[in-house]
């Protein structure tokens, strides 16, 4: 949890810094995916491609006022992921880890630029979760 936690504080999306989608997306998803018993794929998949979705719908207006408009109209079913992510657990389809995640980049996202910021990291960690869940098991197999 402690890991977690200092990785969480780097993870600011609304001032992003120049390492948030290289280095700060690669140790959280090496983090997550130690327990990759917990993180069922589809579930993760679910999850990004419900991001993808919001920051489309409100990234993809013409202008900065229909984007803020569209943002705000969204943003209610946005933190809802909270919920899902929550259920998700609660089913042993994510971990702590990945839940406290999302939680804390739900409570980043304060407008359409936020949420464009937070697909970004989700992209990012999403292919760096993918090398290190095959890595993971790698040393783990190779343990046994």
């Amino acid at each position: 949890m402690a890991l977690i936690n200092n990785v969480l504080s780097k993870i600011r999306l609304s001032n992003i810094t120049a390492d948030l989608f290289s280095e700060v997306a690669q140790e959280t998803a090496r983090i997550i995916a130690r327990d990759d018993k917990n993180n069922k794929p589809t579930q993760l998949r679910r999850f990004y491609d419900e991001i993808i979705m919001w920051d489309t719908r409100i990234n993809t207006q013409p202008s900065k006022e229909k984007r803020d408009e569209v943002f705000n109209e969204s943003l209610p079913f946005i933190r809802m992921m909270n919920a899902k992510v929550a259920y998700a657990k609660g089913r042993d389809l994510v971990n702590d880890d990945y839940l406290n995640l999302l939680n804390h980049c739900l409570k980043e996202v304060n407008d359409p630029e936020s949420m464009r910021h937070f697909k970004l990291f989700m992209e990012a960690f999403m292919g760096f979760y993918k090398l290190e869940e095959s890595e993971s098991k790698r040393l783990k197999n190779k343990r046994l």
